[in-house]
């Protein structure tokens, strides 16, 4: 297939620039993935919409304040980072910005001396490899929290006053340089409605890097070389999703990512392995699905990974058609928008 398969036109005012007060009042696209029928909802719809004994598989990483402003040892020129992947407890993967004054070897400093980062190594992309070191005692995830700016999507041109509405409220697990937005709609009281209706949820963690968001630049879709990251599968996770199976109750995956997760690990033999892993896993159509049964996910950019993902799942026609019902129908896109799921 071609990227430009995968293009649809969207206003520009259906772009939302701010999450609604109400997590779970966003509107709620559902489809038939066999049928490709439609109905219309809203996220708070949930309970009376899944059944008893499904389970609900959640991505609880916490995005991280990765933006940092600093200034180059020892001239002082600005500088700014932006940290996509943690390679090991002091290493990252990172983007700069300008990118001419970041070479191998060169150090820049950030909060005062809080924290100083190295440049290492020049990946492919333009992504550098930088070690940071802090002073004894402190921790290095508190240091960005006190000097680091939550990211946003480049799309999103207002300001967010509480960068808590740019994390679900079941984040546990820093690292994340995006929110797996999905998860965004849920709420502790929707998910305990969820619970009483016999609806229940796990976690696992998978770090959402900025690859996500990067265009797909090749006119074939099968050329694309996809971004890895990190995640962690939990025991309890890989059993209660063996249970959920076995008991004839469906995997519903909150989001790209978890999708991504689930399908990393499954197992064949349609439950999934447990432990830490990376993956590049690129997930088009033709691709066969072996953990999960639904999908709830975002509306998302044009010939991008994401909406490729959702059309392996749902049928390509199938999520064209519902894209272009969304846009008549005034849906909210993207990380703040409306959400979709896929049945």
């Amino acid at each position: 297939m071609k990227t430009s398969d995968f293009n649809y036109n969207l206003p520009e005012e259906l772009i939302a620039q701010t999450p609604l007060e109400q997590r779970d009042a966003s509107r709620l696209l559902c489809m038939n993935r066999a049928t490709g029928a439609i109905s219309h909802h809203h996220f708070y719809d949930l309970p009376s919409i899944l059944k008893p004994g499904d389970l609900i598989v959640l991505n609880d990483s916490r995005v991280i304040p990765a933006r940092l402003h600093g200034n180059k040892i020892p001239s002082g020129g600005a500088i700014q980072f932006l940290l996509l992947t943690q390679r090991s407890h002091d290493t990252w993967e990172i983007l700069t910005k300008p990118g001419r004054i970041a070479t191998p070897g060169t150090q820049f400093s950030f909060g005062d001396g809080k924290l100083t980062g190295e440049i290492l190594d020049i990946l492919d992309d333009g992504v550098r490899l930088a070690k940071f070191t802090w002073q004894d005692g402190e921790d290095f995830f508190s240091i960005l929290d006190e000097i680091g700016e939550t990211p946003l999507p480049e799309y999103i041109e207002e300001s967010l006053d509480d960068s808590e509405r740019y994390q679900t409220v079941y984040n546990r697990e820093p690292g994340s340089a995006a929110a797996p937005t999905a998860g965004l709609h849920f709420t502790p009281e929707l998910l305990q409605k969820l619970a009483d209706s016999g609806i229940d949820h796990v976690f696992l963690t998978l770090h959402v890097g900025l690859g996500t968001f990067r265009p797909v630049k090749v006119d074939d879709v099968a050329d694309h070389k996809m971004h890895s990251e990190s995640f962690y599968m939990p025991e309890d996770t890989a059993e209660r999703i063996a249970r959920a199976k076995r008991e004839g109750g469906r995997i519903i995956a909150v989001g790209t990512t978890s999708c991504r997760t689930l399908e990393s690990c499954a197992d064949g033999k349609g439950g999934v392995k447990a432990g830490p892993d990376d993956t590049d896993i690129f997930i088009y159509p033709g691709h066969n699905f072996r953990a999960m049964d639904g999908l709830i996910t975002n509306f998302h950019l044009p010939q991008s990974t994401l909406i490729m993902l959702v059309s392996a799942f749902a049928g390509y026609e199938n999520t064209m058609s519902a894209y272009h019902t969304a846009v008549d129908e005034r849906y909210r896109f993207y990380s703040f928008g409306d959400a979709m799921l896929i049945l």
